[in-house]
C-alpha cells in the first residue's frame, strides 16, 4: 500500500436499483464528473466499474482542499442534477420514475445508502478490484466475456495499462 489512509470501497446505487446507467451517456456523466474530480486532484480514482444501476469504485478523497463539500458528496450532486438535466430534455417519461415525496428535493436519482469500506491492505484492495472487474461477467448481467472487454471499467487499465478516460492512479505505484 502507499502508506495513505482512507482509501475506499464504495458502491453506490441507482434509486430502487433502476437500470439508468444502462445507456452509455449516462455512464459518461459519471466519467465526465470523475474527469473534473481528478483533475482538480479532490480525487485519487484507484478502480471502478459502472454497471446498469450502480457503480463501484475504489478511490481516495485529498484532504485540505479548502472546501466545504467533500468530492464524493460532490461527485454524486453534479450526477444527480446532470441526470435530471438530460431526463429533463430527453426523457420526461423515464424522469417520473425518480420522482420522490421529499422535503428537500423532487427527483432523486441515488440511494442513499451508498456503502463506503475502508481499503487497509494490499490484499483487501487486490479482492476489491478484483470483485469489481468480474462484476459485468456475473452471470445475471453477462455483458462481456472478458473484463478488458467492458469499457465502463479500470481493467483495462490494470490488464493493458490503457487509461481512455484519463482518471485512474495506479495503486501500486501511488
Amino acid at each position: 500500500m502507499n502508506g495513505s489512509s482512507n482509501i475506499f470501497f464504495s458502491t453506490a446505487s441507482i434509486l430502487k436499483w433502476k437500470p439508468l446507467l444502462s445507456d452509455d451517456a449516462f455512464k459518461d456523466i459519471l466519467i465526465q464528473s470523475l474527469q473534473t474530480l481528478t483533475s482538480q486532484k479532490r480525487l485519487v480514482v484507484f478502480g471502478f466499474v459502472i454497471m446498469p444501476n450502480h457503480i463501484h469504485i475504489i478511490w481516495a478523497e485529498n484532504d485540505g482542499n479548502g472546501r466545504k463539500e467533500s468530492a464524493q458528496a460532490s461527485f454524486f450532486k453534479f450526477t444527480a442534477h446532470q441526470f435530471l438535466k438530460k431526463l429533463k430534455k430527453e426523457d420526461a417519461a423515464q424522469l417520473k420514475l425518480f420522482q420522490v415525496n421529499s422535503a428537500d428535493r423532487k427527483y432523486q436519482f441515488w440511494q442513499r445508502n451508498t456503502l463506503d469500506i475502508e481499503i487497509f491492505s494490499d490484499n483487501m484492495f487486490e479482492q476489491k478490484l478484483n470483485y469489481i472487474h468480474s462484476n459485468p461477467l456475473q452471470q445475471h448481467w453477462q455483458l462481456v466475456d472478458d473484463p478488458v472487454n467492458y469499457r465502463y471499467s479500470s481493467a483495462t487499465y490494470y490488464e493493458k495499462n490503457i487509461d481512455e478516460f484519463r482518471i485512474l492512479t495506479d495503486y501500486y505505484l501511488a
